[in-house]
């Protein structure tokens, strides 16, 4: 699924091309759905829900067991140590299913996400991709990577070695402010250029142009 159209494409590679006109840095842009399935969190998420009903039923068998009874029709049955195991695991596993389909609908399984997991897997999957497509691969050791991922509502700013020791990570404030700022409104590609200007900005003030810069990295916007 393309989130931006082939204009909003456009207005990104020329806001790449008119930051790295000023810079031998370079700039990549990323662009996701999102970082992570959280299949790990989904399970936690079911698990509690199935230990949650067996830790309820514990406390009160009682009325538990008299309500099956009374669904069956008033029957007071014998409920041997078997059959109330059976009926527990039976409840739990069904709180288990229940729970997991529930997360199937995606804006429940990512609000059920804590906020300092998807920033953590927000985080590894751009170093991930910076590490594919932009670590290493210009000669100065001079590539950005702007990334955002959008059902987390997080982005992040990845430098490689050579700006990040001259560039401290708290520069990259004023571009994060200004991209999230814009996104946060649903205007994914304006975010995306003023990201794109403000750390050409800082890259231009560092690595300013050579003349016998080359562009080492494509310009155009990624979506995975």
């Amino acid at each position: 699924m393309r989130y931006l159209s082939a204009d909003e494409h456009d207005k990104v590679t020329s806001a790449v091309e008119a930051a790295e006109a000023h810079t031998s840095g370079e700039i990549v842009t990323v662009l996701t759905d999102r970082s992570d399935g959280y299949s790990d969190i989904a399970l936690a998420w079911s698990a509690a829900a199935a230990f949650t009903a067996m830790a309820v039923w514990s406390l009160f068998p009682d009325f538990y067991f008299g309500l099956i009874d009374r669904l069956l029709g008033g029957w007071n049955h014998s409920w041997t140590p078997a059959l109330v195991l059976t009926t527990i695991t039976a409840v739990a596993i069904l709180k288990f299913l229940g729970m997991w389909l529930l997360q199937l609908w995606r804006p429940l399984k990512f609000a059920l996400v804590p906020g300092p997991v998807k920033t953590a897997r927000v985080r590894e999957r751009a170093i991930d991709l910076f590490k594919v497509g932009a670590d290493r691969r210009t000669q100065g050791r001079t590539g950005v990577l702007l990334y955002v991922s959008l059902h987390e509502h997080r982005a992040e700013i990845v430098a490689d070695q050579s700006i990040s020791e001259k560039v401290a990570p708290e520069v990259w404030g004023e571009a994060m402010f200004d991209m999230l700022e814009h996104i946060a409104r649903g205007r994914v590609g304006d975010g995306l250029v003023a990201g794109i200007r403000d750390v050409g900005a800082v890259l231009a003030e560092h690595f300013p142009r050579v003349e016998n810069d080359i562009n080492e990295l494509p310009d155009r916007l990624v979506e995975i």
